[in-house]
């Protein structure tokens, strides 16, 4: 398992909880600001999963074209069903903003963490 993915899932669920919409609203001020930094960091840990994963499976890659070739690889599978067991990066990004593990700032003179 790699360190990016230890480091997203530790902890947690990879199901759906109802979250405290004052809690998300008091780290900006504004819920439709904090929504928006939470979209954008989920963007951000989407974006590295993909790449991470379309590396690991670049390696099973054959480079021909002929259909004989194709076969089922055991390890590609069980690489696609890890990352598909793994939280979704909506809720990663949500637990990381009620952490405070999301670095974020506003405009350019307001600074918050």
């Amino acid at each position: 398992m790699s360190k990016l993915r230890r480091q997203l899932s530790a902890g947690i669920v990879n199901s759906v909880e109802t979250k405290n919409l004052r809690e998300i609203k008091a780290k900006t001020g504004n819920l439709y600001e904090s929504i928006s930094i939470v979209a954008k960091r989920a963007n951000q840990i989407n974006i590295s999963l993909k790449e991470e994963l379309h590396n690991k499976l670049d390696e099973f890659a054959s480079h021909t074209d002929s259909l004989e070739e194709i076969h089922e690889n055991k390890e590609q599978i069980e690489i696609s069903r890890a990352y598909e067991r793994m939280p979704n990066p909506a809720l990663l990004a949500t637990q990381e903003f009620l952490e405070n593990k999301v670095y974020f700032r506003k405009g350019e003179d307001e600074l918050f963490s």
